[in-house]
């Protein structure tokens, strides 16, 4: 008997397949085959079945008689055509393998755009689960006894029969081992069952309503082990379910025919790793189901392209034209390059029951509104169809440049794993704000700053991918060795482990960030030329997750290392120096250094405005040399020198400068051209310096090549404030112009802690013009730090010229102890008088009040005390200092009643009595 040749098709038809009946099953099995016109506009289903089943081995060993000619057919259509013919009546069939001729790729390319259709309208369609078994009839029959029992289990959970208790064990296996048959893994059963308004499932002779078997797994509520197993079932339960819900009549479109299922991007995230015997069914089985208004260019059936091609076109419709892509070969395996920035992380994943195809995820975000300039977070559940990859709690949610959906990867080591390409996001919630608008949101994007290495796997499953394998283990493992040069330019293993150390960084993975970025340091380092660029860079990246992760000492180490090594490679002014700058400052203000942190950020300012015309104050000038340090001070300078007036103020603002006085005043210095001025803010200022005030000044000084003007002012503060050294270094720049008057004699025996010093330099060096007037007297009796020196020092040296006044009395009795008083009264060669004030200052010396009042009145002889005096040191001491008053006889001390009469009555009762004996000559202990 020949062999069947196909005629070609008319527009707008299809072949059906008239399966004749007999009443021997084995009889051979007699076919017609009949042209049908598809497009008629009938209410209602059309009167044939669509099988859906697979078509396992690709050989064909058996044979169908078609209007007495033989086709080869597979074994697995063999077995169903033999099952499905009934003994009396003719059935009415559409079946792929049949009704369209395989070896014409045209007829293929138009017809594969009809299989939706012919689905659609078919009354019914028929899921054969049968396969072909092994050869022993006995296995056969086991398996046969076994799908039975499992198929009818499932019926009765549906009908509402089932106990926990009931199913036993060997039933539970039996079930899943039925779930675990080929149809589930294959791609075009799922166009069929997605478009069926009726879906009967078969096995041999066991029959099950589709809604039936799946209502009755969900009362079963079996789960398989393998996750993916799992995902394939959720997925084909799902579109069966929806069978009865369809409506039986559908409006003809002869432009396109759709199922509107859901967008091509979701049906093949959700549906790509199902099998198919061409890989390209696996795009164009899913046609068929878009609720897309076209079909992406480059997408629609044509057998001729090539998968590769194929897949690339697939990708790019995806994600934009923005990422590069590489396919090769019959590899399901696309190596994606994009920028991209992380959105947030999976911190959860739920499904409501083993079947119904939904998993909930929930999503925190992660620097997403760093990205837009802003400080906010957000959260939200985002309610999914089950993804051909198992999502796990810690994958990362990202956008894609020029991707209309997010991405979620998976990092391994040195590259991303792509586990959905493209999610819908649902529900979700500002902190602080009302509801995310989504499409708005993400078109709102602009800023992508990671670089994404991503692998996108239709093969494998990532369960089955062990952390430890990076991309070159991967390469290696599943990539034809002939493509692998196509590779061999890709950036090394260095980049791409700070590469995806910088998504972990973003997605607050610090441990795992900190891991990749050491590796990546370490790499740069081993290469060839050391890498610098690289490897500053991978440091960089380390201080940063150092940051976010709050180690601030560790990441101001790091950003002070890249920031020198970059200023001293690229130069101050390079934008990556600059934005070390930024980043450093930022890491100060972490840490509470504001002074250090506004460094950064006025050398940045310098940098940035180096162009500008714009005039600089001068108390930014001061601002700059008394607080930050001498790199700032001579970038402003080489920048701006001419417009930088150096003042007194911007020289008195640098010796104060605490933590860079000599550092900055040497740059000052070394700029020459100008007049320093030495003035006694200048003094002032380098006094008030603990830190290096002192040394700023001996510089100041001591520079011969730098003009010094020194004022009367600076001069007085010198003596006052400085040791001998610096107040010699001053004589000597000032030379004669230098005038030792009474004010800087005053001050120099003022000197708290270097007087007795700063007096003698001025005595030895310029005595002739030193007077030891009164003041000075008076300033070195209230010295309490040297004065008892500097009162010394000019007894022997000028004793002559010393004047001892009421005046030095009264504050050498405030503040001193007798010893000093003994040296004013044995050099005082005139009578002291105790006046009031005298008493007064004696009562309030903090250390030794009695003894310093019992000195003075011990001195009878060379006292004149006043009758104020006598008065207050009645009020003031015990009765043992009231006895060293003279009498009023033999001394000079007047106690008059006018004096009696007004002190009396702000005097206690016994010291009215004291001023009365001594009035009246009668001595303390005289009754």
């Amino acid at each position: 008997m020949p062999t069947y040749h196909y005629s070609s098709l008319p527009e707008g038809y299809v072949r059906l397949l008239r399966l004749m009946p007999d009443q021997d099953e084995h009889a051979p099995i007699q076919c017609q085959l009949f042209d049908y016109f598809l497009m008629d506009s009938r209410k209602g289903s059309h009167l044939y079945e669509a099988l859906s089943y697979v078509w396992g081995s690709s050989e064909k060993p058996q044979s169908v008689s078609i209007d007495k000619n033989y086709l080869h057919v597979t074994t697995n259509l063999f077995i169903a055509l033999k099952r499905l013919r009934d003994r009396s009546l003719d059935r009415i069939i559409w079946v792929d393998a049949i009704c369209i001729n395989q070896d014409d790729t045209e007829e293929r390319n138009h017809q594969v755009q009809f299989i939706a259709k012919i689905y659609a309208k078919a009354s019914r369609v028929i899921v054969w689960l049968e396969e072909e078994m092994d050869a022993s009839s006995q296995v056969h029959g086991e398996q046969i006894a076994d799908i039975s029992r499992a198929l009818e289990e499932v019926r009765i959970a549906a009908d509402d029969q089932y106990t926990k208790s009931s199913v036993r064990k060997t039933n539970q296996q039996a079930i899943l081992m039925l779930l675990q048959r080929s149809w589930f893994r294959r791609i075009w059963v799922l166009q069929e069952v997605a478009a069926a308004r009726q879906v009967l499932i078969m096995c041999h002779s066991t029959e099950i309503d589709g809604y039936t078997f799946c209502l009755g797994l969900d009362v079963l509520k079996l789960a398989s082990k393998n996750l993916d197993t799992q995902s394939l079932i959720d997925s084909a339960a799902y579109l069966i379910r929806g069978a009865i819900f369809r409506p039986k009549c559908m409006a003809d479109r002869s432009d396109w025919f759709s199922l509107n299922i859901r967008p091509l991007v979701e049906l093949i995230e959700i549906y790509h790793n199902r099998e198919a015997t061409d890989r390209r069914d696996k795009v164009y089985a899913l046609l068929g189901m878009s609720s897309d208004d076209y079909i992406p260019a480059g997408l629609s059936p044509d057998y001729k392209i090539l998968w590769k091609d194929l897949f690339c076109q697939l990708v790019q419709s995806i994600i934009g034209k923005h990422a590069s892509v590489q396919t090769w070969g019959e590899e399901e395996i696309a190596l994606i390059q994009s920028k991209g920035c992380v959105l947030g992380v999976v911190s959860s994943v739920r499904s409501d029951g083993a079947w119904d195809g939904l998993q909930h995820l929930d999503i925190n975000s992660k620097n997403t509104f760093r990205y837009l300039g802003q400080e906010m977070e957000w959260g939200g559940r985002w309610t999914l169809q089950t993804s051909a990859k198992s999502i796990r709690h810690g994958d990362i949610v990202c956008l894609l440049q020029g991707a209309s959906k997010p991405t979620i990867i998976r990092i391994y080591k040195d590259y991303c794993a792509v586990i959905a390409i493209a999610v819908t996001p649902t529900e979700s919630k500002l902190t602080r704000q009302g509801d995310i608008d989504w499409p708005d949101f993400l078109r709102s994007m602009t800023t992508f700053p990671r670089d994404f290495l991503l692998i996108w796997d239709w093969e494998e499953p990532w369960e089955k991918a062990e952390d430890g394998h990076g991309y070159d283990c991967f390469i290696n493992s599943r990539v034809p060795k002939h493509a692998k040069t196509e590779l061999e330019d890709h950036s090394g293993k260095a980049t791409r482990l700070r590469d995806a150390g910088l998504i972990l960084q973003d997605s607050e993975k610090y441990a795992v960030a900190e891991q990749n970025l050491r590796k990546a340091m370490k790499g740069h380092e081993r290469a060839p030329g050391k890498e610098l660029s690289h490897t500053l860079a991978a440091m960089d990246s380390l201080a940063f997750v150092h940051k976010e992760a709050k180690h601030f000492r560790k990441a101001e180490e790091l950003f002070l290392h890249v920031l020198q090594t970059r200023k001293r490679v690229l130069g101050v002014g390079h934008p990556d120096t600059l934005q070390n700058m930024a980043s450093l400052a930022l890491t100060y203000r972490s840490q509470g250094k504001g002074e250090k942190a506004e460094g950064q950020e006025v050398m940045m300012s310098l940098l940035q405005r180096s162009g500008d015309y714009a005039q600089i104050a001068e108390e930014d000038i001061t601002h700059i040399a008394g607080s930050f340090d001498q790199e700032i001070m001579k970038l402003l300078l080489d920048r701006r020198g001419d417009e930088v007036q150096i003042t007194g103020a911007v020289v008195a603002a640098a010796v104060g400068n605490y933590w860079n006085g000599i550092e900055v005043t040497t740059v000052l210095l070394d700029q020459g051209g100008y007049e320093a001025q030495i003035t006694e803010a200048v003094v002032a200022a380098a006094a008030g310096n603990w830190n290096s005030g002192k040394e700023a000044i001996t510089l100041l000084l001591d520079r011969r090549d730098v003009k010094v003007r020194i004022t009367e002012g600076a001069i007085i503060q010198t003596a006052r404030l400085f040791n001998q050294e610096i107040v010699g270094l001053l004589l000597d720049r000032g030379g004669d112009g230098i005038q030792i008057n009474e004010a800087v004699v005053v001050a120099a025996a003022r000197n708290h802690w270097n007087g007795t010093e700063v007096m003698a330099l001025l005595l030895d060096r310029r005595g002739d013009e030193v007077q030891i007037t009164e003041a000075v007297v008076a300033a070195a009796a209230g010295n309490m730090g040297c004065g008892i020196g500097v009162m010394a020092l000019l007894f022997d040296r000028r004793g002559d010229e010393v004047q001892i006044t009421e005046r030095a009395i009264t504050r050498i009795a405030r503040l001193f102890d007798h010893d000093m008083i003994e040296i004013l009264l044995d050099r005082a060669g005139n009578d002291i008088k105790i006046a009031k004030d005298v008493v007064m200052a004696a009562a309030g010396n903090p250390h030794s009040k009695k003894e310093v009042m019992r000195f003075l009145l011990n001195r009878k002889e060379k006292a004149w005390i006043t009758e104020e005096a006598i008065v207050q040191i009645t009020r003031l001491f015990d009765e043992e200092a009231v006895r060293l008053l003279p009498d009023r006889r033999g001394h000079r001390a007047e106690i008059t009643t006018a004096v009696t009469v007004i002190e009396a009555p702000t005097s206690n009762g016994k010291h009215r009595e004291l001023l009365k004996r001594l009035k009246h000559g009668r001595g303390i202990g005289n009754k």
